[in-house]
C-alpha cells in the first residue's frame, strides 16, 4: 500500500475514530485503525465491536492495499505535522510497519494483520428515512443529558427513538430518562419512518453521532432493523449495535393532573437557580423553590459551609401557595433545554412529579421528580 494523502483531510477522518477506539483495551487490533486504500481514495475503520465507524476521504493511491495501525498514536502523529502538508503513506507486506512521511518528518509504526480486525456483521436494515442534521440535533440535545449512567439498568442507557402519534399527527420521538427526570422531544415523521420499531440507542453511539454533526448542516440518512442502527453524514456511516432490552412506559411517568402553572423568564429562573446552587449542599444539591403570588424565591444551604443562599424573581402565577425541592443540577439542566424565552412550570404538590416545558409549544416536554426539603 502507498498513497499520499491531504494532511487535513487525513487529521479529520482520523479524529472521528478516535471516540469509537478504546485506547486502554484488552484485544490489541480493537486499538488500531484499518486502513485501506483503493483507487483515488482511503478508508479508515474503527469498531470496538458494538460501534463500526466506516470513512472514505480522497488520496492519490499508488499501490492499493490495506493494513491496520494504532489509532492514537497515527491520530497524534498527524496531529502534529505542519498545517497543509501531504502526507505519504506505505506499507510492505511482510514488514508489519507503517511509513509516515511528511517533509523531514518521518515515523514507523507497527502493524497488526487486517484478517484479525473485527467486521461487524450485516444487518436488514428495513426502515430507512432522511433527516435534516439540525432536527437530529435537536432530538439529541434536548434528551441525552436525562440518560442514564447506571449500568444495572441497561436498558435506560440510551435515547429510545419511535414512531408515536398526537392525534392524526404521525411524529417521530426521542426519549431519555434516568428515573429522577424524563426528557421527551418529537418531530414531524420524516417519510418512510413509519415502520421505525422502538429502538434504544447506546449512550457511547448517541455522542460520536453527535460529534458527527458538528460537521456542518446537511441531511442525515438513518436506517434501522430491530438490532443495529447505521447514520451515514456525508462520507461517514456509524454503524451501532443497540440495547437490547424493553424501554419502560415513559407515558405513565408523565402526569396529567397538574393543575398550578408558572410562567416565568427562561434565563432570569436559569440564572437564579445557578447563582443559589453555588452554595447547596454538595451531597444533594437541593434548591427549595417557594412559589408565592407572582413571586418565586429560591433557597439553598450548605450545612458544611454554614452558609444559606436566597434570591428572588417575578413570576406569573396565582394559585395556591407552595413549597417544593429539586436536584439544582438537573433542573438547571432542563431549563436550559428549554427553545422559548419563556418556560412553563407544571406543578401538583411537593411530592409528586412537575412538568417543565416551553410556555407555547409541549413538543419539547421535561418530567423532573422532587426532593424533600
Amino acid at each position: 500500500m502507498k498513497l499520499t494523502i491531504d494532511r487535513s483531510a487525513f487529521l479529520k477522518a482520523l479524529a472521528h475514530t478516535q471516540g469509537v477506539v478504546e485506547r486502554r483495551n484488552t484485544i490489541p487490533i480493537l486499538s488500531n485503525v484499518l486502513l485501506r486504500a483503493e483507487q483515488g481514495h482511503l478508508t479508515l475503520i474503527a469498531s470496538d465491536m458494538e460501534i463500526e465507524l466506516v470513512e472514505t476521504i480522497p488520496a492519490d493511491v499508488a499501490l492499493a492495499g490495506a493494513t491496520t495501525a494504532p489509532a492514537g498514536m497515527l491520530y497524534d502523529i498527524v496531529r502534529k505535522l505542519p498545517d497543509g502538508a501531504e502526507v505519504e503513506l506505505e506499507y510492505v507486506t511482510g514488514k508489519e510497519q507503517l511509513s509516515i512521511r511528511a517533509g523531514r518528518s518521518n515515523f514507523k509504526l507497527g502493524c497488526l494483520p487486517v484478517d484479525d480486525f473485527p467486521q461487524m456483521v450485516g444487518a436488514d436494515l428495513n426502515c430507512q428515512f432522511s433527516l435534516d442534521s439540525k432536527s437530529l440535533v435537536h432530538l439529541i440535545d434536548s434528551t441525552r443529558f436525562a440518560m442514564s449512567t447506571e449500568e444495572t439498568r441497561y436498558y435506560l442507557n440510551g435515547i429510545y427513538l419511535h414512531s408515536a402519534s398526537s392525534g392524526a399527527t404521525p411524529l417521530l420521538r426521542a426519549v431519555a430518562t434516568d428515573g429522577h427526570r424524563l426528557a421527551r422531544t418529537e418531530i414531524p415523521l420524516p417519510a418512510g419512518g413509519e415502520a421505525l420499531p422502538g429502538v434504544i440507542i447506546p449512550r457511547k453511539s448517541v455522542g460520536e453521532i453527535r460529534k458527527l454533526l458538528d460537521e456542518g448542516e446537511q441531511d442525515v440518512v438513518l436506517a434501522f432493523s430491530a438490532t443495529k442502527a447505521r447514520i451515514s453524514i456525508g462520507n461517514t456511516i456509524l454503524t451501532t449495535k443497540l440495547i437490547d432490552g424493553k424501554f419502560p412506559d415513559y407515558e405513565r411517568v408523565i402526569p396529567a393532573g397538574n393543575d398550578k402553572i408558572m410562567q416565568a423568564n427562561r434565563k432570569a429562573l436559569a440564572d437564579a437557580v445557578d447563582r443559589v446552587a453555588t452554595i447547596a449542599s454538595e451531597k444533594t444539591r437541593i434548591v427549595k423553590l417557594s412559589l408565592r403570588d407572582g413571586t418565586l424565591r429560591l433557597t439553598a444551604n450548605s450545612p458544611d459551609a454554614l452558609g444559606t443562599a436566597d434570591e428572588e424573581i417575578e413570576v406569573s402565577y396565582d394559585t395556591t401557595d407552595l413549597d417544593i425541592g429539586f436536584n439544582s443540577r438537573y433542573l438547571y439542566e432542563i431549563i436550559q433545554q428549554v427553545d422559548s424565552d419563556t418556560v412553563q412550570v407544571k406543578l401538583a404538590d411537593s411530592g409528586s412529579p412537575t412538568i417543565i416545558s416551553a410556555a407555547n409549544d409541549s413538543s419539547a416536554l421535561f418530567v423532573l421528580m422532587p426532593m424533600r426539603v
